[in-house]
C-alpha cells in the first residue's frame, strides 16, 4: 500500500474565508422564510430551521471557542442545553422531538447568536496564535458540520411544508432542461484488489478512511441514474404489491406506511405530480428519482435484474470523474434544489449502495465528544453516494459517505443500477 499522505491543514486565513462563505450559504437558505416556517418539526427526524442556526452555532462555540478563548462568553448559557444534538460528552441536550416547541428564543435572538459567535471566531483566527493551525482545522470541520445542517435543513423544511394544504412556494420555479430520454447503459469495471478511503490533502470526515484494500469481483454500473420513468414503469408493473422483490422487512414497512410511489407524489388528470421546494411540479421523467427508501431502491433493482452497488464499486467507478454536477449552490446563488433531467455522476440524488455503514479496517473513533461525530451511528444504516441537489459543491469528494435507516425517505435518495459480469 502507498503511503499515505497526511491532510494539509487549511490556513487561517482560508479557514476564515470557508467559515464566511458558509455562513452566508446558511443566511441565503433561511432568507425566504417567515418566522413562522422556522418552527416547522414535521416528525422527530426532522429539525426546525431555528434549531439547525443555532445547532451549527453552538458547535463552534462549544468545541472552538470555549476551550480555545479565555476570554470568550457566550450570550447565554442555556444554549448548550437547547442546542447540542448527540453529543453526550458534551453534556445533557433538550429533547429531539421537541425541538419545535423551543419558540423562545425567537428567531432576533438567534441571528444575534449567530453573529456573537462569527465576530469571536474571526477575532480568534486574527489572533496570529501558536495554534492557529489546529484551530483551523476545527473551524474546517465546524463549516463541513453546518454544510451537512444546510442540506438537512433543506430537507427538513421540504418535509414540513409538504403537510401544508396549500403547497407552498419556498422560491420560484426554474425551468428544467429537456434532454430527452437517456437509454440505460452499463460500463464493465474489471475491479480485483483495489484500494478505496481517503489520502492525501484535503477535508475528510473520519469514516472515509483509512485507506485501504479491497477486492471487487468484475461488474458493471450504470452511466445514469435511474429516471421517474424507470420507476413509473415498476409501478405500473405492480412492483409495489409484488413480494417477490422485496426484503422482508422492506415489504412489511411498505404495507404499514402504504407505500406505492415516493414520497411527495400524486396522480392528478392522468398524470404523476410532485411537491418540491419550487411549488408543485408535474414530475420529470427524465430526472433522477427522488425521496425513494433503501427498501424501494433494492426492490426496483431485483425487479429490473440489477442490483445495487457497493460503495467500494461505486467509488472506484467514478472517483476519476469531475466533481461537477446538480448541487444546493449555482456560484453564489442557491441552486435548482430538485433533481434535473439528464443527471450524471455528482449531486441530484444520492444512490443507495448495499453497503452497511459500518468502520473501515483500521478505524479508530477519535477522543472527545467530537469522536461521537461518526462512529457511534456504525449500526443499522446503509451507505449513500454521490451526493445530491440539497448537498453544497465545497463538500463533496468521491470518497464521502453519508448514511441512513433503509426506511427513510426525506433526503434527496436514488439508485444507480449495478449487476455482476457472468
Amino acid at each position: 500500500m502507498r503511503n499515505l499522505a497526511k491532510p494539509l491543514p487549511l490556513p487561517p486565513r482560508d479557514a476564515l474565508r470557508l467559515f464566511e462563505r458558509t455562513r452566508a450559504r446558511s443566511a441565503a437558505i433561511v432568507a425566504p422564510l417567515a418566522p413562522e416556517d422556522t418552527m416547522l418539526q414535521s416528525m422527530e427526524d426532522a429539525s426546525p430551521p431555528k434549531w439547525h442556526l443555532a445547532h451549527t452555532t453552538w458547535f463552534f462555540e462549544e468545541f472552538i471557542l470555549k476551550p480555545r478563548d479565555p476570554d470568550y462568553a457566550s450570550p447565554d448559557d442555556r444554549f448548550a442545553f437547547l442546542f447540542n444534538s448527540y453529543y453526550t460528552q458534551a453534556g445533557p441536550r433538550h429533547a429531539r422531538d421537541k425541538r419545535g416547541m423551543v419558540s423562545r428564543p425567537g428567531g432576533e435572538a438567534v441571528r444575534a447568536y449567530r453573529a456573537h459567535v462569527e465576530d469571536a471566531l474571526a477575532d480568534l483566527l486574527n489572533a496570529g496564535r501558536d495554534d492557529a493551525d489546529d484551530i483551523a482545522a476545527l473551524v474546517e470541520l465546524g463549516c463541513h458540520h453546518e454544510m451537512q445542517h444546510q442540506e438537512l435543513l433543506v430537507t427538513d423544511l421540504l418535509h414540513g411544508l409538504s403537510f401544508n394544504p396549500l403547497l407552498p412556494v419556498y422560491a420560484d420555479p426554474k425551468p428544467l432542461p429537456v434532454p430527452g430520454e437517456t437509454p440505460l447503459a452499463f460500463t464493465r469495471h474489471e475491479g480485483g484488489l483495489v484500494e478505496i478511503g481517503h489520502e492525501g490533502p484535503g477535508f475528510s470526515y473520519d469514516c472515509e478512511g483509512p485507506r485501504h484494500r479491497t477486492w471487487l469481483d468484475p461488474y458493471e454500473i450504470a452511466d445514469r441514474p435511474v429516471t421517474n420513468r424507470d420507476w413509473i414503469a415498476f409501478m405500473e408493473d405492480g412492483g409495489y404489491a409484488d413480494p417477490r422483490h422485496w426484503l422482508m422487512e422492506g415489504h412489511a414497512v411498505c404495507q404499514r406506511e402504504g407505500w406505492d410511489a415516493p414520497l411527495y407524489w400524486w396522480r392528478q388528470d392522468d398524470q404523476w405530480w410532485t411537491y418540491t421546494l419550487r411549488g408543485p411540479q408535474p414530475v420529470a421523467l427524465d430526472a433522477p428519482v427522488c425521496h425513494a427508501s433503501y427498501y424501494e431502491a433494492d426492490a426496483f433493482a431485483r425487479w429490473s435484474g440489477a442490483r445495487l452497488p457497493t460503495e467500494a464499486e461505486h467509488e472506484v467507478a467514478f472517483r476519476d470523474v469531475e466533481l461537477a454536477g446538480n448541487f444546493l449552490d449555482d456560484g453564489d446563488r442557491l441552486g435548482l434544489m430538485r433533481p434535473k433531467p439528464g443527471a450524471g455522476i455528482w449531486g441530484d440524488v444520492w444512490e443507495w449502495t448495499a453497503s452497511p455503514f459500518t468502520a473501515y479496517p483500521g478505524f479508530r473513533t477519535p477522543e472527545g465528544a467530537l469522536g461521537e461525530y461518526n462512529g457511534k451511528f456504525m449500526v443499522n444504516q446503509m451507505v449513500l453516494r454521490g451526493g445530491s441537489c440539497a448537498t453544497p459543491s465545497e463538500q463533496m469528494r468521491p470518497t464521502y459517505r453519508t448514511f441512513f435507516y433503509p426506511h427513510q425517505r426525506w433526503q434527496m435518495m436514488g439508485l444507480r443500477l449495478a449487476r455482476d459480469v457472468a
